[in-house]
């Protein structure tokens, strides 16, 4: 079985809809996907830009994604320990979490005190949660450390979402601490980041990457990839995640 990561085209944050060249991503995006064979499930977040990204692919497909609630991104928000405001768990200064081993420990992350305040706690535990019950609907069983299932079989589950989330499932299914999965690693709009069960003990798989952020759909049309995803490359005085 595969499961497909896909975080939402190019963002207009404002609408919670799409930018025009998001729009582009998403109607290039749905060439790549609606060719699938095999799709068990699609999935999406109830929030626009996601329902919006995945529009061209199922009017392709001729269904209808089925809305999850907790796939509506990681909206986990704690304090900043030097403002004092909230703010999204997933971006904070290198030099701050990083001086936070506990961050670091699938096991231990949640009781670093960066992450205790809010509701770190009980979001990641619904994300756990919705996960495996996901995942029950298509025949697997967690039983820590593997997923049980009776019937192994090459199918796809395509989950549109959002960063924050889709690295939080991508750490809970190989046993990461989500923040070291947040802070390093970067899903930029419209990619397609690619789950695969292995099973090596008939009835038992584990969840492997085998692909992420892939953007071989923008590529192939000559599409520049967004910049809403990343801090400047170079440093430019401007602290943002917004497209420019």
């Amino acid at each position: 079985m595969k499961l497909l990561l896909v975080r939402h085209a190019e963002p207009d944050y404002s609408i919670d809809s799409l930018t025009p060249k998001g729009r582009r991503e998403a109607d290039l995006l749905a060439g790549r996907l609606s060719v699938l064979e095999g799709v068990e499930g699609w999935y999406v977040s109830p929030l626009g830009r996601a329902r919006d990204t995945a529009a061209p692919t199922m009017a392709r497909v001729g269904r209808e994604a089925e809305v999850l609630p907790w796939l509506c991104e990681f909206r986990a928000r704690p304090l900043d320990p030097v403002t004092g405001k909230p703010r999204c768990a997933w971006d904070y200064p290198p030099r701050l979490w990083t001086a936070h081993e506990p961050l670091r420990s699938y096991a231990h992350w949640t009781e670093d005190p960066l992450m205790q305040s809010g509701n770190v706690q009980t979001v990641w535990e619904e994300t756990k949660a919705g996960v495996d019950a996901l995942l029950a609907r298509h025949g697997y069983v967690r039983d820590w450390p593997v997923y049980r299932c009776e019937n192994n079989r090459k199918g796809t589950i395509v989950c549109f979402c959002h960063f924050g989330i889709g690295s939080a499932i991508l750490a809970y299914l190989t046993g990461i601490s989500p923040v070291v999965v947040w802070q390093n690693f970067c899903m930029q709009p419209s990619s397609v980041t690619t789950l695969i069960t292995e099973e090596r003990v008939k009835g038992e798989v584990v969840w492997r990457c085998m692909g992420y952020g892939d953007l071989s759909h923008l590529w192939a049309a000559g599409e520049p990839c967004s910049t809403a995803a990343l801090f400047a490359e170079v440093y430019d005085g401007i602290d943002t995640t917004e497209a420019r």
